[in-house]
């Protein structure tokens, strides 16, 4: 018995050393700089530098990310993996979020995002899949096709006979894994970058109130398009306008970088005709302006937003939210994106009293 004792006695020595010096690894890989931490693996330095240099540098990775202790076995086992195909060298050369981990980070991002995610869960973009891919009028008039994942579902890995079945005009239709059906098919990441170039809000010098607005920083407009098929952010800001043809004039549009974006899914057909398709491009009397001059960002919500141009003290003194448009009535022929004075003043366009 003696002799037990005495040769569990170093084995326990030793079992003890390595569980101090595990939790010790895990305390400082948890506590230090993610610069010393995250950026080590070569399959997420560029990330990190990104990071580094980004409006959310004060945060540290697991403040967004998660640890390797969040999603319990889950995490720890898909952590494992990357450190496995890391030594094995079967991974990527870089690593980027799944859609699981995407829809994951929404909750985080509502943390200090809380107006923005409210609006944004009460408006359109905020969709499920099952609101979309298992609409019955849609998809007995268009066959669902993998190019709709281009904007309903950019982080989806696979096409659409993954998602769902079957894939044709007749239902019904199916949602072939039941966790994809309420997962969101655009997150905030499929316009924003998490890992992106700016820096961090800070309050104004208050020592001359006058210089308050003067010398803030200008809105770099932080919206990016994510391209499922590049599997990378686009700088929409950087991206040549698309021009929209009415007949064979050139629409005259926004050059709002966040129109851009818009433009992206809320696309006209190949031959670029304005009204096809989704195409949404003001023209008529509403020709030039921005979407967001009308829509709020995150919850699309046009609503008020005619006062803010047409005001019922106008030289014309007429409400405007009255008039027979779709923003009184969805079944209007006078489409608020397309009205031309000639619409509605068919005997001509009276002239202003002098």
């Amino acid at each position: 018995m003696n002799r037990f004792r005495k040769s569990l006695f170093p084995a326990s020595i030793v079992l003890g050393s390595l569980l101090v010096i595990l939790v010790g690894f895990i305390v400082f890989w948890d506590t230090a700089s993610p610069l010393t931490t995250c950026a080590s693996c070569h399959e997420i330095e560029s990330t990190s530098d990104v990071w580094a240099h980004s409006g959310h540098r004060s945060f540290t990775c697991k403040e967004c990310h998660g640890s390797a202790f969040s999603n319990g076995f889950h995490s720890l086992t898909e952590k494992a993996g990357m450190v496995i195909h890391h030594f094995s060298g079967t991974g990527n050369s870089h690593v980027r979020l799944d859609e699981a981990q995407v829809v994951d980070m929404l909750g985080n991002c509502k943390r200090c995002h809380g107006i923005e995610y409210a609006k944004w869960l009460s408006g359109g973009h905020s969709a499920t899949y099952a609101a979309i891919f298992l609409n019955e009028k849609h998809n007995s008039k268009e066959q669902p096709n993998s190019d709709c994942l281009r904007c309903h579902g950019m982080f989806f890995k696979g096409t659409i006979q993954d998602l769902m079945t079957p894939v044709s005009t007749k239902g019904p239709w199916v949602i072939k894994r039941p966790e994809e059906s309420v997962r969101p098919v655009i997150p905030c990441l499929t316009c924003h970058q998490l890992h992106r170039h700016g820096s961090p809000a800070v309050s104004p010098d208050y020592s001359d109130p006058r210089m308050i607005f003067y010398t803030a920083s200008p809105d770099t407009f932080n919206v990016l398009f994510y391209d499922r098929y590049e599997n990378m952010h686009i700088d929409v800001a950087n991206q040549p306008p698309v021009e929209i043809f009415d007949g064979i004039r050139v629409v005259d549009a926004s050059t709002d970088p966040r129109q851009q974006l818009c433009i992206r899914c809320h696309a006209p057909n190949a031959f670029h005709a304005a009204g096809s398709s989704d195409d949404r491009t003001p023209r008529g009397v509403h020709e030039g302006i921005s979407c967001l001059e009308c829509h709020d960002a995150h919850s699309n919500n046009p609503r008020n937003s005619c006062v803010n141009c047409h005001p019922a003290m106008s030289d014309c003194g007429r409400d405007v939210t009255t008039m027979n448009t779709t923003f009184a009535d969805g079944k209007s022929p006078h489409n608020i994106h397309f009205v031309r004075c000639v619409d509605c003043h068919t005997k001509g366009i009276p002239q202003k009293p002098s």
